[in-house]
């Protein structure tokens, strides 16, 4: 009789965080767009089907192991880049109009969906790719080796970051940004590489902003900066003495938070007018609705997936698996921690939303597609390591 223990395939603690945070998103959205604001169900009604949708995404990219998703790696990053040109031709007019961005394309009955949303899935995958083949082919890694594998991701990763900043969408670049960092900085390039670059861009970093306080007129003449994203950062620097609409919405995002109190109003009681909370904000409605103890509560839930994801990774041990799960997570927890920041002050407003609670079909689906390959691990939980050799995978021990 064999009692060898068969490992788990499927992860119910991924499952029950993202229950629990759609039955969050679902409630939030019912309290602010119903209860608080008066409307209709429909936005409630249309996250459920994207949940629906988000879900369907799921089961079919568990059904792809490791070795799949290699051979498939190099055609969708091509696709997704393609799709992100497209973008820049078939944009939607008029939301470019009222929000600047050329993010959005309209699908007809659908409406409009945000195309960069999903090509962080082929994103990941390549990066994750670039860093695996080349540590199947560089064995005893050198300097010369680690500085290769750096221009590999620069390569890689520059492209589709810079066609999203063409979209005027600084926010989803930022993710990107994110993304390629977290899966450089496991990459294992040596420190003396990593340090003098982050010491170059903290310093760019610091002259951008006396620039931005002294110099604006400079910054704009480069053409790389808009009006808008000074707003932004004076929003943040002073949120009280703007004149903008966004000054008035973080101010009255704050008000609604610190209204909470420790416990919250209750649920659908709110005094505080917040524009378009249901987006970017929806941190707001939770805050005042459930106070402190609430917005703890789901900040909890994001670190229960977060550990969950990581220990898949260390459960199945595959080296492709590892780095698609750190674009994942950074992918995730940038998210949260800019979004949640934004919304306490902490960080300049970037138009992120919060992930798998925010109103948005596309960011749902694009963080649904991100859990899929996360089950896929643990649903096939077999070790492979690349060959060197063509496209081949071979079991690994």
């Amino acid at each position: 009789m064999n009692n060898e223990k068969h490992p788990q395939r499927i992860d119910y603690g991924v499952i029950l965080s993202v229950m629990l945070l759609a039955i969050i998103s679902i409630l939030s959205l019912y309290s602010t767009t119903v209860l608080i604001q008066g409307g209709g169900l429909g936005m409630t009604i249309r996250q459920i089907v994207w949940y629906g949708v988000g879900v369907v995404a799921v089961l079919i990219i568990m059904q792809f192991n490791s070795e799949q998703l290699w051979k498939m790696t190099t055609y969708l990053y091509v696709a997704g880049i393609i799709i992100l040109l497209l973008t820049l031709v078939f944009y939607d007019r008029n939301m470019a109009l009222s929000t600047g961005g050329r993010r959005w394309v309209r699908l007809g009955p659908i409406g409009t969906i945000q195309p960069s949303e999903f090509v962080k899935i082929p994103f990941i995958l390549m990066l994750a790719k670039v860093v695996t083949k080349h540590n199947s082919v560089f064995k005893n890694r050198d300097f010369r080796s680690d500085l290769l594998l750096l221009g590999k991701l620069a390569l890689f990763a520059l492209i589709p970051i810079a066609l999203v900043f063409m979209q005027n969408d600084l926010g989803t670049a930022l993710v990107y940004i994110a993304i390629a960092i977290g899966v450089t900085l496991l990459s294992g390039i040596r420190w003396q590489i990593l340090l003098p670059i982050f010491l170059v861009i903290s310093a760019i970093g610091l002259t951008l902003i006396i620039l931005v306080v002294y110099n604006r007129e400079f910054l704009l003449n480069t053409g790389l900066f808009k009006p808008y994203q000074f707003a932004r950062i004076d929003t943040w620097l002073n949120p009280h003495q703007g004149t903008s609409g966004t000054s008035y919405q973080i101010v009255q995002t704050f008000k609604a938070i610190g209204s909470g109190g420790v416990f919250g109003k209750g649920f659908g009681v709110s005094e505080v007018y917040v524009p378009v909370r249901e987006s970017d904000m929806i941190f707001a409605t939770i805050g005042e609705n459930f106070g402190f103890a609430g917005g703890a509560f789901l900040i909890f839930i994001y670190f229960i997936l977060v550990y969950h994801m990581i220990k898949v990774v260390y459960d199945t041990r595959n080296e492709f698996y590892a780095y698609i799960a750190t674009g994942v997570i950074m992918m995730i927890v940038f998210h949260v921690l800019e979004n949640v920041g934004m919304n306490i002050g902490l960080l300049p407003m970037t138009g992120i939303p919060l992930p798998f609670v925010s109103q948005g079909g596309s960011s749902l689906l694009g963080n649904m597609m991100g859990i899929g390959l996360i089950m896929s691990m643990r649903f096939h939980h077999k070790s492979y390591f690349f060959s060197g050799e063509g496209e081949e995978f071979h079991p690994g021990t």
